[in-house]
């Protein structure tokens, strides 16, 4: 803020970008602290979660994304299986 003041007193272009990062950045702040400090806010409380696994409504596993595909390709890994048949 300074440095703009100072040097770029009439470049309106930068002070309002510099206000839209600024405020960008205290909206994520605020986001953070409501979400204490979880990075993603959770979807569904963990109660419904756990009865939803339990009665088979939900499947509980491992996100495996693909590095190289990463919006194309990904699969969920399921808990208690094993990843290769055996026999």
């Amino acid at each position: 803020q300074n440095y703009l003041d100072n040097f770029w007193p009439d470049l309106k272009a930068a002070h309002e970008l510099f206000d839209s990062i600024l405020q960008a950045q205290r909206e994520r702040e605020i986001e953070s602290q409501e979400n204490k400090g979880k990075e993603y806010p959770e979807h569904l409380p963990l109660e419904i979660l756990e009865a939803g696994i339990k009665s088979g409504r939900y499947i509980q596993g491992t996100l495996n994304v693909n590095k190289h595909r990463a919006q194309l390709e990904a699969f969920v890994r399921l808990q208690g299986f094993a990843s290769k048949e055996t026999g």
